[in-house]
């Protein structure tokens, strides 16, 4: 049933994707925004099996029959579908039977969902950064405070005390002052304003990967899979170097202490990315790099709360590397995004290529 030129000009024209599907299951017409969602052109799938163009599960296919058969609408909410090139796409679906006595075709209206919940998810990221960064700012007013004034009490009390023993218990409480001090500095964050200037990202790259190489003692292999015609960023390169060490660290740490790992891989890909979102805000042009490793993965209970501080899947952890490292990359009007499963943790670092901010 494909449709006549006045309703082929209207669904060409339309930007939701439009699917007609025969009672046979295959596929007669797909509009443009279609062609672009499922990276197919409808010449070379026209008269094609609609498993052809995509997969969901085996339901799929009975639920298509199903309304034909019964002549039933049905709409499905963010459905993951797997396009015939292997990529996967989240979108919501309807499917409407067209009557046309003794037939009945389908019209399948797909809706793609990956920007808006990768927007959700990256602004959910940013207000739990906010929050947790708000928090620790008044923890940190309430502590160091007392901390100050114990601190102090502790100096006045060693010049009174006559035995030099007893100097041990005050230089006790001085150190751990200190240390705690030390501590809720750390959970702030960089304390200096970053010093932007024009920053080659692969020589922060590579000044990690060297110290990284020295750590390891060459008991890992890093891959650099690099972008050379990204420009410079706007950006302080010691606090960049800082975000990605800790990235790397953890890494190395995850792979060297794991015992199933004869060929431990990091893996650092730089590319560009063009009209990006992060948040709200749209940018022209953003560098992406991804930290990839493939070590035993973090923990799924772990993975929704890694970038607040003083959490650590490790026993010796201090939980403030990688909310350092989102610090430093909201500081820069970027993100880190992060993905794991065994065998694969990726972390994705994007920051705006501008030449002001």
């Amino acid at each position: 049933m494909p449709p006549n030129n006045l309703h082929h000009h209207i669904l060409d024209n339309l930007k939701t994707a439009i699917l007609l599907v025969e009672p046979n299951l295959t596929v007669s017409y797909i509009n443009p925004a279609a062609e672009s969602l499922l990276a197919v052109s409808d010449q070379r799938i026209h008269g094609e099996a609609i498993t052809k163009l995509f997969h969901e599960d085996e339901d799929t296919l009975v639920k298509l029959l199903d309304a034909i058969n019964k002549r039933e609408a049905y709409t499905k909410r963010e459905t993951v579908l797997t396009l015939r090139s292997g990529r996967e796409i989240t979108v919501d679906y309807a499917v409407t039977p067209v009557i046309e006595h003794p037939r009945t075709s389908l019209i399948i209206e797909l809706q793609p969902l990956d920007r808006l919940l990768r927007i959700s998810r990256e602004e959910g990221l940013l207000s739990s950064q906010q929050n947790s960064q708000a928090l620790i700012r008044g923890i940190a007013h309430e502590v160091k405070n007392p901390l100050g004034g114990l601190r102090g009490a502790a100096q006045l009390l060693a010049r009174e005390l006559d035995e030099p023993r007893l100097h041990d218990y005050t230089n006790i409480i001085i150190e751990e002052a200190d240390r705690l001090r030390n501590l809720v500095d750390n959970m702030l964050g960089p304390h200096k304003v970053p010093e932007k200037c024009a920053t080659n990202i692969h020589e922060v790259l590579e000044r990690v990967r060297q110290l990284i190489d020295v750590e390891s003692q060459g008991r890992l292999q890093i891959i650099r899979d690099y972008d050379p015609s990204i420009p410079d960023i706007f950006g302080d390169r010691e606090q960049l170097i800082q975000a990605f060490l800790n990235i790397m660290r953890n890494a190395q740490q995850a792979l060297l202490e794991s015992t199933h790992h004869s060929d431990p891989i990091i893996t650092l890909r730089s590319r560009t990315l063009r009209q990006f979102t992060i948040g709200s805000h749209r940018h022209r042009l953003v560098c992406r790099v991804d930290i990839i490793d493939n070590g035993p993965g973090i923990p799924s209970e772990l993975l929704p709360s890694i970038f607040l501080p003083m959490i650590s899947g490790r026993a010796d952890g201090s939980g403030l590397g990688l909310s350092i490292a989102q610090s430093i990359l909201n500081h820069h009007r970027g993100l880190i995004e992060c993905q794991s499963e065994p065998g694969c943790t990726q972390f994705s670092l994007f920051i705006p290529v501008e030449l002001k901010q």
